[in-house]
């Protein structure tokens, strides 16, 4: 399946969304903060909004033209559509919901009710109420609703957003299963880099309207294209720096005092201005690193200027002669006995150090 948007534009207030790519991978992410044009996106593709300029293309069917006048209603697109709150009719039973899903799907072949509701675990509830159904329940009713009309493609507007972590963890794994059952493709909105992870082949990053990187999610995350992609996908070291040598396929970079060593590979031949990405997850902390045997290239000494908690994990920033975040677990921090003004040891292998070229 190709998804086309080309030169899709919507002015809205002081808001302007302009956005134009080709979606081909399984699932593509939609990936970017709060406000950043998301929803508007999808609500372009579903039909429930019209765009001011563009043309949309699902295969060889034309969604949207602006300039010919067309603009096929949302039940024609084929687009099964699952919005923040699901949208259920409150007044139907799930099998109520899911028998007005089904009157909507086209041709004879389509996905079953019956196989639906297994993948989704939700058989048991067909004669509950909506609104007797627990947040997660409803998300998985909903989610039973787009597929029962056999949608060519699946919009996924931010599934997980008003669900607690536990909620959360539980509905993944049938998004997994929908991607992997169904072979439906589909678009995924999310601002949580862990979802876009788990269920994204390709993302497209966005930020006030526009596309900033559009690629393989592992990629993206792991070598962002700009400083607004960086600073987007969370990378959290981000440091203006220099290249004083290139050679073997390794870029020797200086920030200020010290030296990183780096991979060279996609530098443009003769930059010196760079932007040094470093994840966070890709800092290895010691408390003796004297004597430790590595493969990491990059060997710092730091001091600990904040503990700061995040969740799950603690943030640690370290002054390595330029600002270094580190996450750690709970136990581990205590297993080395963090405290802020405590010097300690710092790995980064060559492969985690990005260099964006600036300037």
């Amino acid at each position: 399946m190709t998804l086309a948007l080309y030169g899709v534009r919507l002015r809205a207030g002081a808001f302007t969304l302009d956005f134009e790519a080709r979606f081909t991978a399984r699932v593509t992410g939609l990936f970017g903060a709060s406000g950043c044009g998301k929803t508007t996106l999808v609500e372009i593709i579903a039909g429930l909004r019209q765009p001011d300029a563009g043309r949309i293309c699902l295969d060889d069917v034309v969604l949207t033209d602006v300039a010919a006048g067309v603009s096929l209603p949302p039940e024609r697109r084929q687009v099964g559509y699952v919005p923040q709150d699901g949208a259920l009719f409150p007044h139907l039973d799930v099998d109520g919901n899911l028998r007005f899903a089904r009157r909507r799907a086209a041709g004879s072949a389509y996905f079953s009710s019956d196989r639906v509701c297994s993948v989704l675990g939700i058989g048991g509830l067909r004669s509950r109420r909506v609104r007797d159904l627990s947040g997660g329940e409803r998300q998985r009713v909903a989610l039973a609703r787009a597929l029962v009309s056999t949608p060519r493609l699946l919009l996924l507007d931010e599934p997980l957003a008003g669900l607690d972590l536990s909620r959360k963890e539980a509905i993944l794994p049938y998004l997994q299963r929908i991607r992997d059952e169904f072979g439906l493709p589909m678009v995924y909105v999310s601002h949580a880099s862990q979802e876009i992870i788990a269920l994204c082949d390709e993302m497209a990053v966005l930020s006030e309207g526009r596309l900033l990187q559009h690629g393989v999610v592992e990629e993206v995350f792991r070598r962002p294209a700009t400083p607004e992609v960086a600073r987007v996908v969370g990378v959290e070291t981000v440091q203006p720096a220099r290249v004083i040598e290139v050679r073997d396929g390794l870029a020797t970079i200086a920030l200020g005092p010290v030296r990183l060593s780096a991979l060279s590979t996609g530098l443009p031949p003769g930059t010196t201005a760079v932007l040094v990405g470093i994840r966070a997850e890709d800092v290895i902390l010691l408390k003796d690193p004297a004597g430790v045997r590595t493969s990491a290239r990059n060997h710092l000494t730091g001091t600990v200027r904040t503990i700061d908690s995040a969740g799950p994990v603690l943030r640690i920033e370290l002054d390595c002669g330029f600002p270094l975040v580190a996450v750690l677990t709970r136990q581990a921090a205590a297993e080395l006995g963090l405290a802020v003004g405590e010097s300690l040891g710092a790995l980064v292998k060559a492969p985690n150090v990005h260099l964006i070229p600036r300037g």
